[in-house]
């Protein structure tokens, strides 16, 4: 027997747009749509390459000239997107953090090199 209750099938739809997943359990809402915060953490090692040898390289990855006036510039940008502060770490020091995560999720995205 079907029950065609349309106000059963409202509330699971309304509880599902409070969560930060959907029914298949896709991450599908920004930190925007879930009232979040951001605390951004600069993370040079994510830029090691890894091809040679037996330590990773952070050739590549940029110096403090150029590193930390991006890093400011995204910080700016993101609270102003935001539309309130965000927690920043110091850039290129050693932090101990503390934080329930849910996740983690680390996802790198590079327009130049679609394959990472």
């Amino acid at each position: 027997k079907k029950n065609n209750n349309s106000s059963n099938n409202n509330n699971t739809t309304n509880n599902n747009k409070n969560n930060k997943t959907n029914k298949k359990n896709k991450k599908n809402k920004s930190v925007l749509d879930v009232a979040g915060e951001l605390l951004v953490i600069s993370q040079f090692t994510l830029y090691a390459q890894t091809k040679k040898g037996n330590r990773p390289s952070y050739i590549r990855a940029a110096g403090h000239e150029i590193a930390v006036p991006l890093y400011e510039q995204f910080l700016q940008k993101a609270a102003q997107l935001m539309g309130k502060p965000v927690q920043s770490g110091i850039f290129g020091a050693d932090m101990q953090i503390d934080l329930i995560n849910d996740g983690p999720v680390t996802i790198i995205i590079d327009s130049k090199n679609k394959d990472l």
